[in-house]
């Protein structure tokens, strides 16, 4: 009798990162026998930013193509921030294929219009060559939490040396994307399957209270605080993320692909 299988898991990034920020996880997962996808998506780490006008839904048909080429019927999807959000436009579009999910400082509402002002403004200025290091420099540091800041300089030291590599264009396309997304709601509450949001307690960007709301529109949403974290857990509090993951790959247990 062959034995089953573990579940893919797949791993998307968060904005101005790539796919090595789960480095930990990927280690982590495959060790428990799980084939694990660190994906970048377009324009970050090593994939084409293509001419695709900017949109989530692209993100997600770009998941789907390599699902498809690996032959993979359904994977765990774990997104953290924009991953989240390429992870829901995923489930909207490609439903019945996501086996078990992890959000992680992703919240379900479309930002509000200030949100989106501040999401256009950045995108404008991250192309603008002269404003390019300022608003990077000043926003940056805000993705993690007091607690990062303070004591793990060399993890805000990787995220700006991240977002100053990364591809202006790329970044002006992502938060274009992510400002024109929809409000998830109603595809979390048709999602069905094993399902944590993790949220980091010194998040200044998605509350608590957001990610409360995100874990109550999922099923088998169940939340987690990390203390100390930010917006960034997986780089911040790297042992308890996958923690969290591990918990949730236990509640779906071996099966086939």
């Amino acid at each position: 009798m062959t034995a089953p299988t573990r579940t893919p898991v797949v791993l998307l990034h968060a904005l101005s990162l790539h796919a090595s920020m789960w480095d930990h996880h990927t280690q982590a997962l495959r060790a428990r026998g799980h084939q694990v996808i660190p994906f970048d998506q377009r324009g970050f780490g090593t994939a084409p930013l293509g001419t695709a006008q900017p949109s989530l839904d692209v993100v997600a048909d770009d998941l789907a193509q390599l699902l498809d080429d690996r032959g993979i019927d359904r994977a765990v999807l774990a997104g953290s921030s924009m991953g989240g959000y390429a992870a829901m436009a995923f489930l909207a579009r490609h439903p019945g294929r996501t086996a078990a999910l992890a959000l992680l400082s992703a919240r379900a509402t479309a930002d509000t219009p200030e949100a989106r002002a501040q999401r256009l403004q950045f995108a404008a200025l991250v192309e603008d060559a002269p404003a390019r290091a300022t608003i990077i420099d000043r926003t940056t540091p805000l993705l993690v939490g007091a607690t990062t800041r303070a004591r793990h300089p060399e993890i805000v030291a990787r995220l700006l040396a991240d977002a100053r590599a990364a591809d202006p264009k790329a970044l002006a396309w992502a938060q274009r994307a992510i400002a024109a997304r929809p409000d998830a709601t109603a595809t979390l509450r048709a999602t069905d399957v094993p399902a944590v949001v993790i949220a980091g307690d010194q998040d200044v960007l998605v509350g608590f209270e957001e990610s409360r709301q995100t874990a109550e529109a999922l099923p088998q949403g169940r939340l987690v605080s990390i203390p100390g974290a930010g917006h960034l857990q997986p780089l911040e509090a790297p042992a308890a993320v996958a923690d969290a993951l591990h918990g949730l790959l236990d509640r779906i247990g071996d099966t086939p692909c």
